[in-house]
């Protein structure tokens, strides 16, 4: 329980100014002083949602539907022996230990059944729960520009993609206020969920409020104020665009959305988020926007605001310095031959939608709708590698594993339990099947887990160090 929190009594001053008449203080406190219930969503580029629900039934967890995520669910489950991120089902990636919240703004961004988005920017997206939430609202089509300023987070960013099967991510680590100048108008939707002062969070994190003042808010809303200006640039007429915070001050939320609409004028267009969900009302603002109390959804604190560009907006002049791009796009003949050789050796097809270029012996595969950014933008990881080349012809990679394949009794090798187990700590293994010859696909249960290699009667670990466990596993 967090029942010791303290709020500074600015704050509270502050919070009683913008609350709605309707909310009680005293409710807005004690929810404040509750643990968060936990929440996780299905990832649907593994499983669907009813699968994992007969799962989730089996292995005695309680879910409740999040009604703003059709694939988000708050969890009741028994933590004692194993905790959920060590759960077998967590580490294949069928599911991301996420705030019920943060589901919100992708979901508000994929708000209509027609909003379908070829190019995609998360201006902000480390560690990735919205990202690979966005991913799975894509189906692993077109492209999703990821993009992560703290160079730190990039690789939690990138672990969490890999772990959950997403394809068509390309990651960035940059100031997202270049994305107006270095890509205008190149984004069907773009989602910038801010860095905010973190009114919201402090049923998870106590310490939240420790450095709270007036002074910092209005430092971070100038900051935002310049990301929401980029993002806008960024965006292609006719586009939408989600801006998030996990914040409650109205310099930070409505005050930012404003500050677009006085800058761009009729450009800008405020969509109410009404239908988002049932009781979605409850927390509606005059401009349509969500401005979430922790009490109303038993919740983090949030906001949520979505916005369309019914105009070109001016756009800032950069001079641009790339140097030579290092990839090469694979001629067809070489294409062809990769894709064969790969459905010959795993059973795995390669997607149309994807394109294979070369950059010394490594293999990738680039979402087709990457490429018209790829000589405007520097980009630090683009789509997923699948192969190394060698004297004898390829060495497939851990993503094309996980990304790609399915569970083929051809092509794949079944664990037990234990094998499982010592797999995801880094440990090579041996089956009970026969031994085979070359990369085989690891699978436990129906899931993918990896991509080994037969060394005579044991299948030699591929797994990446940074998806490596130690201890207290399922």
């Amino acid at each position: 329980m967090h029942s010791n929190i303290q709020l500074p009594d600015a704050f509270i001053a502050a919070m009683k100014n913008i609350m709605p008449a309707s909310l009680s203080m005293d409710e807005f406190i004690a929810a404040c002083q509750r643990p968060l219930r936990k929440s996780i969503r299905v990832n649907t580029l593994k499983i669907s949602v009813a699968d994992f629900m007969q799962r989730a039934q089996h292995k005695g967890w309680q879910l409740e539907p999040v009604p703003w995520c059709e694939t988000g669910f708050w969890i009741e489950a028994d933590e004692s022996q194993v905790p959920l991120g060590n759960t077998a089902e967590h580490m294949a990636g069928l599911f991301y230990i996420q705030e019920a919240s943060s589901m919100m703004p992708p979901a508000a961004l994929f708000l209509n059944e027609n909003d379908q988005f070829s190019a995609v920017l998360d201006s902000a997206a480390a560690p990735g729960s919205k990202t690979t939430q966005i991913a799975a609202l894509m189906n692993n089509e077109g492209v999703l520009v990821a993009n992560e300023f703290s160079a730190s987070r990039v690789k939690v960013l990138h672990a969490n993609i890999e772990r959950c099967g997403v394809r068509n991510a390309a990651l960035t680590n940059f100031d997202g206020r270049v994305f107006g100048g270095w890509l205008p108008e190149q984004f069907d939707a773009v989602l910038l969920d801010a860095p905010c002062s973190g009114e919201g969070t402090i049923r998870k994190d106590p310490d939240a409020m420790k450095n709270w003042s007036m002074d910092s808010i209005h430092s971070i809303a100038q900051t935002q104020k310049d990301l929401i200006e980029s993002a806008f640039q960024a965006l292609k007429v006719g586009g939408v665009m989600v801006y998030s915070t996990c914040t409650l001050s109205v310099e930070e939320n409505q005050q930012v959305c404003s500050h677009l609409k006085d800058l761009y004028g009729d450009a800008v267009t405020f969509e109410s988020l009404e239908a988002l969900f049932t009781d979605a009302h409850k927390t509606l603002t005059p401009e349509g926007f969500l401005h979430i109390f922790p009490q109303v959804y038993d919740s983090e604190g949030f906001f949520v605001a979505r916005i369309r560009k019914n105009a070109s907006v001016p756009t800032p002049e950069v001079k641009k310095k790339l140097g030579k791009f290092p990839f090469e796009k694979a001629a067809k003949k070489i294409d062809q031959a990769i894709r064969e050789q790969l459905n010959n050796t795993l059973g795995i097809e390669l997607p149309a939608t994807g394109q294979i270029w070369l950059r010394d012996k490594d293999v990738w595969l680039f979402p087709s709708a990457l490429e018209p950014m790829l000589g405007e933008l520097r980009f630090s990881r683009m789509g997923i590698k699948i192969a190394e080349t060698h004297k004898q012809g390829y060495r497939w990679q851990h993503q094309v594993a996980t990304c790609l394949a399915k569970w083929n009794a051809d092509h794949g090798v079944e664990l037990n339990t234990e094998q499982a187990r010592e797999w995801f700590m880094g440990r090579d293994i041996r089956p009970e099947q026969a031994a085979g010859k070359g990369e085989v696909i690891v699978c436990y249960g129906n899931d993918v887990i990896g991509l080994g290699k037969w060394v005579g009667n044991r299948v030699k670990n591929g797994l990446p160090r940074e998806l490596v466990r130690d201890k207290n596993l399922f």
